[in-house]
């Protein structure tokens, strides 16, 4: 049985179509690689397997762990084991990264979170991630670096455990050193859980550690082309060009 199973999916914006007949079928432990030129509907993927409410479906359903997702809530869907990181991460005053990521592991699971193995737990991920101890204690996002952003998206990965997760130009904006380190947040997530990934993105610097199995091209909102680790290199060295038409 597939863990997400995407089925002739359309999806629109304020009446503007965006996805066309889109089918996607990612297996627990597959990491999957979604590239594409800019504005050919990736991150409209994403938010529509987490559910936001923005976007429109208009065709096709959503299977999730063998459920049909497709019209549940956002907060049901990170429930029942589906995780996001965003380009952008929000900054959240008067809550603490800790208090956030307890409180969102006490949501998920309907469990007390033990506390002392909670923050063990959190400062073994926290030195994984070259993260200093006192970001635990600050506002979540507030006057953190954009790396130090993109790093609290994959401590929040490592601490909830999901079944899949979505990482949606994790890697925009990051330098070389930045990049190794959360690549070695995934691959880390990807040894422990098994874990299904979708990861979005423009550059591949942070696919060199991971082992892909499968990248799709999606152009114009549809997936144009699928195949194995050796399309990445493909798209490198020639763009998108021989799919855009």
């Amino acid at each position: 049985m597939s863990l997400l199973d995407v089925q002739n999916i359309s999806v629109s914006v304020e009446d503007k179509q965006v996805l066309k007949n889109l089918s996607l079928n990612i297996n627990a432990g597959e990491v999957h690689v979604l590239l594409g030129p800019n504005g050919a509907g990736k991150s409209t993927l994403g938010n529509v397997l987490m559910g936001n409410p923005v976007y429109n479906l208009t065709d096709g359903k959503i299977f999730f762990n063998g459920e049909d997702i497709t019209g549940e809530s956002v907060d049901k869907r990170a429930k029942s084991g589906m995780f996001i990181s965003f380009q952008n991460p929000l900054e959240i005053q008067g809550i603490s990264l800790e208090t956030f990521i307890r409180s969102a592991i006490q949501q998920r699971t309907g469990e007390r979170v033990k506390l002392f193995q909670f923050q063990k737990e959190l400062q073994a991920n926290m030195k994984l991630l070259n993260m200093d101890d006192s970001y635990a204690k600050r506002d979540l996002n507030v006057g953190f670096s954009g790396g130090e952003r993109k790093k609290s998206e994959i401590l929040q990965l490592l601490m909830l455990k999901p079944k899949f997760a979505i990482l949606d130009e994790t890697d925009s904006g990051l330098d070389v050193d930045a990049v190794r380190t959360v690549s070695k947040g995934i691959e880390e997530y990807q040894k422990s859980q098994n874990g299904g990934l979708l990861i979005i993105t423009h550059s591949t610097r942070i696919l060199e550690s991971l082992k892909v199995d499968y990248v799709h091209v999606l152009v114009k909102g549809s997936i144009v082309k699928t195949g194995d680790s050796s399309l990445i290199d493909e798209i490198n060295e020639n763009g998108f060009d021989a799919y855009l038409n």
